[in-house]
C-alpha cells in the first residue's frame, strides 16, 4: 500500500516547515527531484506562500488550474517542486524559483515573468541515441541535440515549456556557479580554478574548494537569473518606515 504521509519528525532538512506542529505531513510523489532537492507542492502553497490554510483549500486552487510549475499546469498535490523550478501563478501577477538559501533551506523568491519562462538545468550524463546526443539533465529531462559540444557538469538554459536549448553555459575560468551543498551552501562565486573534480572558487576576496557534485553553473562571470535576494540599505528601511499604512 502506498503511504501519502510521512512523519513530520523524519522530513528532508532542506523542508522549511515546522516538525512538532502535527505529527505527519504530506509524502511527495516520485518525481524529478530527490527529497532533499524537493518539496510537496501542497507544502509550498500552504507552508511557504501562505496562501492557503489547509489542504483542503490547496487542492481547490490546483483544481481551478491556477498553478503553474516550469510552464505547466499541476493539479496534484503530492507534485515534486525543486530546486531551479519555477512556480507561476497568472491570476495574481506571481513568479517565484524554488531556491536553496545558505541554511540548506528550500525557499521561494521572486522573480520576473520573463525569468519565469527560462530554466538553468546541469548536465549531469549523455549518451547518443539514433545518431544524436542525447542530454541527461539534472531535473529527470533528457534532451536530444545536433551538436555535441556539451559536457557534464555544464548547464544549459532552457525554454518553458517548450524545452527549447537556447543557451549553452560552460564549466570553465570565470564561470558564475551556485553551491548546492556542503558549508558554502545557497553561495554565489566565481571559478578560478578547476583541478580534476576540484573546483577552486572566489567570493568576496576569499578563495575555497567545492566538490565537482555540489557545482552548479548558472552564468557567464554573474548569474544568467535572479538567485539571491534584494540586501536592503539602512537608509531605505528607515525610508519605508516613513510611509503610511494602508
Amino acid at each position: 500500500m502506498v503511504k501519502k504521509h510521512l512523519k513530520r519528525l523524519a522530513i528532508p532538512k532542506s523542508w522549511d516547515i515546522r516538525k512538532k506542529k502535527n505529527k505527519f505531513t504530506t509524502r511527495p510523489m516520485p518525481g524529478a527531484h530527490s527529497f532533499e532537492l524537493g518539496i510537496p507542492l501542497n507544502l509550498v502553497i500552504r507552508d511557504l506562500l501562505k496562501y492557503a490554510k489547509n489542504n483542503h483549500e490547496v487542492k481547490k486552487i490546483l483544481n481551478n488550474k491556477e498553478i503553474l510549475v516550469d510552464g505547466k499546469i499541476r493539479k496534484d498535490y503530492r507534485f515534486i517542486t525543486g530546486f531551479m523550478d519555477s512556480i507561476s501563478i497568472p491570476k495574481l501577477k506571481k513568479n517565484y524559483r524554488v531556491i536553496l538559501n545558505k541554511k540548506g533551506k528550500l525557499f521561494l523568491l521572486a522573480t520576473t515573468e520573463q525569468e519565469a519562462k527560462i530554466k538553468i538545468c546541469k548536465i549531469i550524463g549523455k549518451k547518443l541515441v539514433k545518431g544524436k546526443t542525447q542530454l541527461n539533465l539534472f531535473d529527470s529531462r533528457n534532451v536530444l541535440v545536433e551538436k555535441d559540444n556539451n559536457k557534464v557538469g555544464d548547464s544549459v538554459v532552457i525554454e518553458l515549456p517548450t524545452q527549447k536549448i537556447k543557451e549553452h553555459l560552460k564549466l570553465e575560468k570565470g564561470a558564475s556557479i551556485f553551491v548546492m551543498g556542503g558549508k558554502k551552501i545557497g553561495t554565489l562565486c566565481l571559478v578560478e580554478d578547476i583541478i580534476n573534480r576540484k573546483i577552486i572558487c572566489k567570493h568576496n576576496n576569499t578563495i575555497f574548494e567545492v566538490p565537482f557534485d555540489y557545482i552548479f553553473v548558472v552564468g557567464k562571470n554573474k548569474p544568467l537569473i535572479k538567485l539571491e535576494k534584494e540586501k536592503w540599505m539602512l537608509w531605505e528601511i528607515w525610508e519605508l518606515r516613513k510611509l503610511p499604512l494602508t
